[in-house]
């Protein structure tokens, strides 16, 4: 949009880009056509209804520029007799013309007021120092230098209070103040009532925005300011018309966090309308062409009041540090006595070494730095010199293009008699880049790009660093005694406790080492609270431990806090930064984060990762990811799937390769152990930008999605290993997909099996359906952990399980455990004849076939026969045999069953008496 706005700009100038006669026959109709086109072709496809003046195009010449038709409630142009040639006092040639142009659909519009005349006299030499130039123009082209002031100074005074009524105050000092400059002060009352001042929010429809909206602050904003129906008081011969200015800005504010905890505000701004010349003027009448002329023909004359022509004729740049001026092109002509610089527009400067104070020389010696040269003058040249070149400091910058024909000439016919001084007592001197005058670079990207984040404040003392204007951070040089903090985390199964214990193992030269683990046995990640208790006992064991140790004898403590589980680093930095205690938050800083990631523990299910993955790789708090299996492989598909996505999120990140938590490379461990990486200043910019409020404790960490439970059960009696093993490999095949619900991810825990005494540590992890079952290393016991002291345990619980899956419910957990345990015998039921198989009633027919025959049966070796000759394959009494049989057989399953109910069976999560 401002590409095309400026582009407007350029065919509005084309139209005054002709011969003068020409200029004065234009009308305002077209003039304002570009303007005009922009915006009607805009306005079609758009549904703006407000019909605003202030937000409406149009060109008024001279006298036409009156308060009634600049407030014209409809959007037109007017007609095509309004010339420049009579539409100034009387009907005579205008002085001036008022000019806006507003974006259709967007929040761009600036409004200028240019003149048709010259605001300087060229100074031809002492005959015509006394000549006086026209009044109008001086007069007109003096209170709109005053009224640009005077927006300036009300956008800067509202980027810093966001205050309208603040910045309208500034405003009307400020044109006060300019009149008093210009020797103007009896135009003050006269005026006092033909001000008119503005600021309006605009958003990026081209719509109108109250200024108290929530949405104004981030919103383009334009500032206007006119002087209706100027008095000719001068001439007494009416009324001038008015001036008119106005620009579009973008005003970006910080809150900054002093020392003493007070916020104060930081607070920059752009103006993206600041490329539309502020300034331009015409020559219109034959007198200002003709001295203009008269002026260049010195370049033609072997002597002239510039004295003796030397070179030029070629391109050069003129400009000051005006507000109403940039750089403007022009033709250069050096003299023995002085430069003649002339300009399409305002026609010929003439500048005489009599008038210059000094005359300074800097060159880049560069292909792509200009040459400047800088020259002071005299108060007395004022008059000969347009009113954007005018500056306090009275100081013009001419800039020449590196290498090119003007700059070789300067440096062959004219630096060796510029710097021999001469009657007029101005010699040329060399300078220095740094004698340049400096132009305000405002940074204002960067500072945007820090306030629209948040209004979280910001340190004091690290604001100059998210500028850019500091490449430290302050007072990291105090942070040698401060005990280190190294963060390990990582989803569970990551092997973070892995890599810490050899860290512990292999790095002791590093310091004494002191080892923060999360508790397991609790139903959250981490817990603050608990890690803040824990910082203050470290800082108490500390003193009392230096207090009793010489300084040669003491060793410097270093902290590896592991984490392993779906817990937010930043959670981890707050909980340091807000610690209560401010001695606790001196002594402590964070070294460096690193993230393991054992990638077959990554996906819950195809791509889809477990939650937290990518938060806990995040930039501006994780140095390095530290990659714990498949690694043995070169080019594994899925470890270079990883990365790319890790890099993806974290372009900055170490990549390091441990298989199982063993770290070969020395770099590495330096990278893992560093004592400043967190803190350097690209991890501190990130971690304003994207985490605000994280310095005071203020930024809330999202949730888990899906939701993770994570389940504590606590038992104290064995588990059967075979059928724990069995279990935890059946998890994987039982995994179920989105949503998830009943899913088991990992177990964590420690517990004992009935083949053994020993404390096992328990480790599984589904997704790769890994299990890890270790002796538990004989060491101290970890501090305790307040948050489980009022859990209700009558008797010591000797083992735990920490379940972590979607949707998980106790009940459940423990029903699945109890099934690893020893189970409870069942009862057994009588047996009926029903019960009998055929196996049964073969082995009674086999044991008791010989037994007696009643009467009138007999064997014959093969089948019993009767007295009437019947065969039969069993025995007549089979039906006796089978009954005592079941009796004897329910004789033994009642005994079994009394002796079961004599036998004492305690359940998984029964209490031990």
């Amino acid at each position: 949009d401002l590409m095309t706005f400026e582009h407007q700009w350029t065919n509005f100038f084309a139209n005054f880009d002709t011969e003068v006669p020409f200029i004065l026959e234009l009308s305002e109709s077209q003039a304002g056509e570009p303007f005009r086109s922009y915006f009607s072709h805009g306005m079609l496809s758009s549904h703006i209804t407000d019909n605003s003046p202030s937000r409406q195009p149009f060109v008024l010449f001279g006298t036409h520029s009156s308060k009634e038709n600049l407030n014209a409630s409809n959007f037109n142009f007017p007609s095509e007799g309004h010339l420049v040639r009579n539409t100034g006092l009387g009907g005579s040639t205008a002085k001036h013309m008022v000019v806006q142009c507003v974006s259709p659909k967007g929040p761009l519009a600036c409004s200028r007021t240019y003149f048709f005349g010259a605001t300087h006299t060229p100074y031809l030499g002492k005959d015509n120092e006394m000549e006086k130039k026209d009044d109008q123009v001086k007069l007109l082209s003096q209170i709109y230098a005053a009224v640009v002031e005077a927006v300036l100074a009300a956008i800067d005074s509202y980027s810093k209070t966001s205050s309208a009524t603040k910045a309208k105050e500034v405003a009307e000092q400020t044109f006060s103040n300019m009149l008093d400059i210009f020797e103007l002060a009896y135009f003050k009352a006269p005026l006092r009532s033909k001000i008119d001042f503005q600021i309006q929010a605009v958003n990026n429809h081209g719509r109108i925005i109250l200024l108290d909206n929530e949405d104004s602050p981030s919103l383009m904003k334009t500032v206007t300011m006119v002087v209706y129906d100027i008095p000719d008081l001068l001439g007494g011969r009416g009324c001038l018309g008015s001036v008119i200015f106005s620009e579009s800005f973008l005003a970006s504010q910080i809150f900054v966090k002093e020392k003493d905890g007070s916020t104060s505000t930081e607070s920059s701004y752009i103006i993206p309308t600041a490329a539309i010349p502020r300034s331009v003027s015409w020559l219109v009448e034959d007198n200002e062409v003709k001295l203009s002329e008269k002026a260049q023909q010195v370049a033609k004359e072997e002597e002239s009041f510039l004295g003796t022509f030397l070179a030029g004729g070629d391109g050069a740049y003129v400009s000051s540090s005006n507000s109403l001026c940039r750089p403007e092109e022009g033709k250069l002509y050096f003299f023995s006595d002085g430069l003649l610089f002339c300009h399409p527009h305002y026609g010929s400067i003439a500048i005489p070494k009599m008038h210059m104070t000094s005359i300074r020389f800097y060159d880049g010696d560069s292909t792509s730095v200009v040459a400047a040269l800088l020259i002071g003058y005299a108060g007395s040249l004022l008059p000969h010199l347009p009113i954007q070149l005018q500056t306090p400091s009275n100081s013009l910058l001419i800039a020449l293009f590196p290498k090119s024909k003007l700059y070789k000439a300067f440096y062959s016919q004219v630096f060796s008699i510029w710097q021999q001084r001469g009657n007029l007592g101005t010699s040329l001197k060399m300078t220095q880049d740094d004698c340049l005058p400096a132009e305000m670079e405002r940074l204002f990207l960067r500072h945007f790009t820090v306030s629209s984040v948040s209004h979280e404040p910001v340190t004091r003392t690290h604001l100059p660093l998210l500028l850019q204007q500091s490449e430290a951070v302050p007072g990291n040089q105090a942070e040698n005694d401060k005990v280190v903090i190294t963060i390990l985390t990582g989803l569970p199964g990551c092997r973070s406790s892995d890599l810490c214990t050899f860290l512990v193992t292999f790095n002791k030269e590093y310091g004494r080492w002191l080892v923060y683990r999360q508790t397991m046995d609790s139903p959250e990640c981490f817990s603050a609270a608990h890690f803040q208790k824990y910082l203050t006992s470290v800082l108490e064991s500390q003193r009392s431990r230096s207090a009793r140790l010489s300084a040669y004898s003491r060793k410097k403590p270093r902290l590896l806090v592991v984490l392993q589980g779906y817990t937010d680093v930043i959670d981890v930095v707050q909980a340091l930064q807000t610690h209560p205690d401010a001695d606790v938050r001196a002594s402590f800083v964070i070294g460096a984060v690193s993230t393991c990631v054992e990638p077959l523990s990554c996906y819950m299910e195809h791509r889809f990762l477990f939650p937290k993955f990518l938060d806990q790789c995040s930039q501006g708090l994780v140095s390095n990811v530290v990659f714990t299996g498949q690694t043995a492989e070169q080019r594994n598909p899925l470890l270079v799937h990883l990365q790319h996505l890790i890099r993806a999120a974290n372009p900055a990140v170490s990549f390091i390769l441990a298989e199982n938590g063993v770290v070969t490379r020395n770099e590495d461990i330096e990278l893992i152990l560093s004592e400043s990486s967190f803190s350097s200043p690209p991890m501190l910019t990130t971690r304003y930008l994207m985490y605000p409020g994280w310095y005071d404790g203020k930024f809330r960490s999202g949730s888990v999605v899906p939701p993770m439970v994570q389940i504590c059960v606590w038992f104290n009696r064995p588990l059967e290993k075979m059928r724990f093993v069995a279990k935890c490999k059946a998890l994987k095949p039982s995994i179920k997909p989105s949503p998830f619900s009943g899913n088991i991810y990992h177990i964590l825990g420690k517990v004992k099996f009935s083949d053994s005494d020993r404390v096992i540590e328990v480790c599984h992890n589904t997704s790769s359906n890994s299990l890890s079952l270790a002796p538990v290393q004989e060491g101290p016991t970890p501090p305790p952990d307040s948050r489980n002291e009022s859990r209700d345990h009558s008797g010591p619980q000797e083992s735990f399980l920490v379940f972590v899956g979607c949707s998980l419910k106790e009940d459940d957990i423990k029903d699945w455990l109890r099934e690893t345990a020893k189970q409870k015998p069942q009862r057994k039921a009588l047996k009926t004849r029903g019960m009998l198989t055929l196996q049964e009633i073969k082995s009674i027919h086999v044991k008791r076939h010989l037994d007696p025959l009643p009467a009138g049966y007999f064997y014959n070796g093969t089948q019993f026969v009767n007295f009437f000759g019947d065969k039969m394959d069993y025995h007549p009494l089979m039906d006796q045999f089978m009954n005592d049989y079941l009796e004897e057989a329910n004789r033994e399953i009642e005994k079994y069953n009394r002796e079961l109910e004599e036998l004492e069976y305690h359940d998984l999560f029964e209490q031990k008496t």
